[in-house]
């Protein structure tokens, strides 16, 4: 009976962040349009708007080559890989002892590999998969675990018994991980939504169980009750009514997520680590429940190791008086499926050598939402991120994240500005800029806007390199013009052919040569 409740509980969560996490990404983005439309009062010296300070001096920018980012992506890799060997090799160690299983070299190293599918979800976001490519993955995997384990057990464990294990084993949380760990807004936001729709599904949970006593007693209150409403109606107050009371714990731990991020004590690939692992770690503790009660909750233990791991994880400090080199990303709105292609395939790999700074808007909320992002839209404080004037630029600007994160990746920072004051923290951000990635794709003469920004571009000093995507529809005469006044050698335009997208190191390679080009200078 209580595996089926937490059973229950599992899938319900899951639909219910499902659902809300589509809601949520839905809502934000209404948010978020609604915002920037806000009027406001034009900047004018008129009025007395002090103009934006000058950013703090700089240390110069450490000379990083793709070299550098390739061995920073191999070991981001390596740490995912490693740390879901031990926790594979350390539940199968306890699964077998629950059993009373023999634990011999070649039993864990089988099981071991087959419990070690975890890792497949977490190399999927570093990589971006889509979820075909990622069933694909996991298919893969399953058959793979189903004929090791058949090769390697023995005559008394059927192949029909080693399928049925592994779907028990894999099916639902192949499931629940597909629906809610990869995607769009579902793996942006679902994840962090999950634990709160838990607390929900478990308060539902406790208040039919209620019900379903008071029925077994028997008593006034529940006749009465059978008088006053139908069935269904009662099982639904029973339900949601318990809603009311998870709702301050359900905030609570929210805004303890939320504070938890934003202070770089976890990070997104750690938690949907972590997610994975508790929900491949709940099929195991389901069978162990019935004989051992909250003693199946030693299953859990390999989680332990993910702490220690993230110790672990932590690259070495940048050298003294160094900094990471800072990337601007511009981009023609309206042609969301370019910028986010870009972002999931160059911005994702820039992020490991590097910080990244952009002017958020709706066609990233996607890539960029975070979970300090997330609660603070729903504690209905999202419009007090919006630049609203000059002098809340440098505001803006100190609440920037330039550490790296917990898995040693760096953060996405964005400006979020209102129609009328984008240009001030354009202005700001690229004096804090090493290098710049424009995608000028589809680019016309009139999106005014990216004129405006090839203007700052072409004049803010110290600026290394611009690296400017374009396409065979791009209107390439009055950019250029633009570029024109710039120093030589800092306009780098790369030109995409037919639809094929451009290399990741061919996008990546001109702003890492740049800059250790600067460095040698």
């Amino acid at each position: 009976m209580a595996s089926g409740k937490i059973l229950t509980l599992l899938i319900v969560a899951t639909l219910l962040a499902l659902a809300g996490a589509w809601v949520v990404a839905r809502s934000y983005r209404a948010s978020m349009k609604r915002l920037m439309k806000t009027p406001l009062p034009a900047p004018s010296t008129a009025t007395g708007q002090a103009s934006p300070a000058a950013p703090p001096a700089l240390a110069p920018a450490i000379p990083l080559t793709m070299a550098d980012n390739r061995r920073a992506h191999l070991r981001l890799l390596l740490w995912f890989i490693g740390l879901t060997v031990l926790m594979s090799l350390l539940r199968t160690v306890i699964t077998q002892v629950l059993a009373d299983a023999p634990i011999t070299l070649k039993t864990v190293a089988t099981l071991g590999a087959a419990y070690a599918w975890p890792v497949l979800p977490v190399l999927a976001v570093i990589g971006r998969w889509s979820r075909p490519r990622f069933v694909g993955a996991m298919l893969g995997w399953f058959v793979m675990a189903v004929l090791l384990l058949s090769w390697r057990t023995n005559e008394n464990v059927s192949f029909a018994m080693v399928v049925k294990w592994m779907l028990f084993d894999t099916g639902l949380p192949l499931i629940v991980v597909t629906a809610l760990c990869l995607g769009g807004a579902t793996r942006a936001v679902g994840p962090w939504l999950a634990p709160l729709f838990m607390l929900f599904a478990g308060s539902s949970l406790l208040g039919l169980d209620l019900l379903a006593a008071l029925i077994a007693g028997d008593g006034p209150f529940i006749h009465w009750l059978a008088a006053t409403l139908n069935v269904t109606l009662a099982f639904a107050l029973f339900a949601l009514l318990p809603w009311l009371l998870a709702w301050w714990p359900a905030r609570a731990l929210g805004r303890w997520l939320a504070l938890a991020y934003r202070q770089r004590r976890i990070s997104e690939l750690l938690y949907l680590f972590t997610a994975v692992w508790v929900i491949a770690l709940v099929g195991p503790a389901l069978g162990a429940i019935g004989e051992l009660g909250w003693g199946a909750l030693v299953v859990f233990l390999p989680l332990l190791c993910i702490p220690l791991g993230a110790v672990a994880m932590q690259p070495r400090a940048d050298p003294a008086g160094g900094r990471p080199p800072t990337l601007l990303v511009l981009r023609v709105f309206q042609q969301d499926a370019n910028v986010q292609d870009i972002f999931d395939r160059v911005i994702e790999r820039w992020r490991l050598t590097g910080n990244t700074v952009l002017i958020a808007g709706t066609d990233l909320v996607d890539r960029t939402i975070d979970a300090d992002d997330i609660f603070t839209f729903l504690d209905g404080r999202l419009g007090e991120r919006f630049i609203g004037n000059t002098a809340d630029v440098p505001r803006r600007l100190a609440d920037f994240e330039w550490q790296r994160d917990v898995d040693g990746r760096y953060r996405v920072n964005e400006c979020y500005c209102h129609d009328t004051t984008w240009q001030e923290a354009l202005a700001a951000l690229v004096r804090v800029s090493d290098v710049v990635l424009m995608d000028l794709r589809n680019f016309v003469a009139e999106n005014k806007g990216c004129l405006h920004e090839l203007q700052v571009l072409a004049s803010t000093p110290k600026l290394a390199r611009v690296v400017v995507l374009i396409n065979d529809q791009t209107q390439l005469a009055p950019a250029q013009a633009i570029a024109a006044s710039a120093p030589a050698g800092r306009f780098f335009w790369l030109r995409q052919r037919g639809t094929a997208p451009l290399a990741t190191e061919q996008v990546l390679a001109p702003l890492f040569e740049q800059e250790r080009g600067s460095a040698a200078g």
